[in-house]
């Protein structure tokens, strides 16, 4: 397999591939009946007026094949602002050729140069693969915290004034 790859911020031509790829990683995560988002629908939340998040994504020869997206966050207790990572995806063809460590090293490097007191990222408890590679690159899971979700009709109501 060829290992020579490129890592580079996402570009708005970019979107369908990160869209492609947000695809398989719900495939993978068995969550494919979630995913409403489109190219348009993703396009001003990384490159419009006011960002909410930004991508990565890495390429071999010349294809896109792996992606981070990812936002900043704010600790309070730290009184900085953190990064957090939403989703990594590697296309299961270019596992093992490091590119999620390249990507997860880069993130890593950003948070340092922002002044980041944290990097985070959330991990399914069923993914072993990724539980041990994410200790192998110095993650600690955090087995006291629980991931609250609020969407749907649920969201609707909540937010009713």
């Amino acid at each position: 397999m060829n290992t020579s790859h490129t890592l580079r911020a996402a570009t708005p031509q970019d979107l369908p591939a990160v869209v492609g790829l947000i695809r398989e990683l719900a495939e993978f995560e068995h969550l494919a009946h979630l995913v409403v988002v489109t190219p348009e629908s993703l396009h001003p939340h990384l490159f419009g007026p006011r960002p909410a998040a930004e991508a990565m994504v890495a390429q071999v020869q010349g294809q896109v094949v792996a992606f981070a997206l990812f936002f900043t966050n704010f600790s309070t207790f730290l009184g900085r602002p953190g990064l957090y990572l939403e989703d990594l995806y590697v296309q299961p063809a270019h596992r093992g050729a490091g590119l999620g460590k390249a990507l997860l090293q880069h993130l890593g490097a950003l948070a340092v140069e922002r002044g980041c007191g944290r990097f985070e990222w959330s991990v399914l408890d069923w993914n072993e693969n990724a539980i041990r590679f994410y200790e192998k690159m110095g993650a600690t899971v955090m087995p006291d915290w629980r991931i609250c979700r609020v969407t749907g009709d649920a969201l609707a109501a909540m937010g009713r004034r």
